[in-house]
């Protein structure tokens, strides 16, 4: 197994690190424990996190979370390699963080994942960005982060029972397909096709499929297309209509109202934003 971790930036009681890991599933996983309080943004790959909240399926689009002191596994039984974004911060630096955030009642994470959700659609749109950006850029991203991940950790329901590993290995294989096939513009992503070679009915399927990534396919499609859209529109010159092309979309009209629906503002109104 390699991991490969890259430092990006650090500033007082917190730091960022790209981790790209090549493990798969003849790599045994192992015990680690979190030094620090741990939230990392997972871009590609899939990967089992076992902690003491439970076991989670980690796609892109989700958040890792660790809680200072806890010990846990991540296993690449389900696919090889992944590719995160993990910001680290230290207990001090953390409970000042906690305290100065309204509505927040506790500073310890009672999940052990957050899923791919439209807030942190935008955020990590943004962090994909600013990465090759400067410290600064980085540590604004790392507070609105922790934010987030408290916030929707907060209000995330208790998921009763444990991942079936042939369910966690058919959601595996579907996000790996979505992922390396979003920008098609055809029909090979239909709920019906997805399922189809997942072996299960349409019905269970999509059942599996939200319980472990927690939204629907068709949901988790548009969530991938509208992240490398809103990457590509801030780090390349690439005409808005090329970009919608490039994400899968035949109509512009109707990628400007997805684009619209989840970022918030039009694909012009986030190009021209500042990118920090």
């Amino acid at each position: 197994m390699t991991i490969e971790a890259t430092a990006l930036a650090s500033g007082n009681g917190w730091s960022v690190q790209e981790v790209i890991c090549s493990a798969g599933p003849r790599d045994r996983a192992f015990e680690e424990r979190h030094e620090t309080v741990s939230v990392a943004a997972v871009l590609a790959g899939t990967f089992l996190y076992r902690s003491g909240q439970g076991d989670a399926l980690l796609a892109p689009g989700s958040l890792l979370l660790g809680n200072h002191g806890q010990c846990f596994e991540c296993g690449h039984e389900h696919g090889t390699g992944d590719h995160c974004l993990s910001f680290h911060f230290t207990p001090a630096c953390w409970e000042n963080l906690v305290a100065a955030m309204p509505g927040v009642r506790k500073a310890t994470f009672g999940h052990s994942h957050v899923p791919p959700v439209a807030s942190l659609t935008r955020l990590l749109a943004r962090l994909e960005s600013a990465r090759q950006e400067n410290a600064a850029a980085l540590e604004e991203i790392a507070i609105d982060l922790a934010g987030i991940a408290l916030h929707v950790d907060a209000e995330l329901c208790p998921r009763s029972g444990r991942l079936g590993r042939h369910d966690v290995q058919r959601v595996s294989d579907a996000v790996r397909r979505i992922e390396a096939d979003a920008q098609l513009a055809d029909d090979s992503l239909t709920l019906g096709e997805l399922s189809r070679e997942a072996g299960l009915s349409p019905w269970h399927f999509l059942r599996v499929f939200r319980r472990v990534v927690g939204m629907t396919p068709h949901q988790y499609v548009l969530r991938t297309r509208m992240h490398r859209a809103a990457v590509q529109l801030r780090d390349s010159t690439t005409s808005i209509s090329g970009i919608a092309f490039e994400a899968g979309f035949s109509d512009l009209s109707t990628f400007n109202h997805r684009f619209r629906t989840v970022m918030g503002m039009n694909p012009g109104a986030y190009r021209a934003r500042p990118k920090c």
